[in-house]
């Protein structure tokens, strides 16, 4: 029997936040705004949801006297993450 896909990652611009910040330590808004290429309101509702579950922290920083945030990735949502590709493989490859 195939699980259920976790609801909060099976979401296009969630995964692809995600997907990015497995392979760095952090990540800032504009980096992810200009990767996902997504709208400011948008990333911010969806880092939002990711904040909720606890699957990102985000920080909130001045550097030069402009606001920065910086996104990443907590122990939660890299598990959720690595549970969310075995069961996506469970779906491509049924036994």
């Amino acid at each position: 029997m195939l699980k259920d896909l976790d609801p909060v990652l099976n979401q296009q611009i969630r995964l692809a936040i995600v997907s990015l910040l497995i392979k760095v330590n952090k990540a800032d808004f504009n980096y992810l705004k200009e990767k996902t290429k997504t709208t400011q309101g948008n990333l911010s509702h969806q880092l939002k949801k990711l904040k909720e579950v606890e699957y990102i922290n985000i920080t909130k920083t001045f550097e030069r006297n402009y606001p920065k945030t910086y996104c990443s990735l907590t122990s939660k949502g890299k598990k959720a993450f690595e549970e969310y590709v075995i069961q996506m493989k469970k779906y491509l490859n049924p036994s």
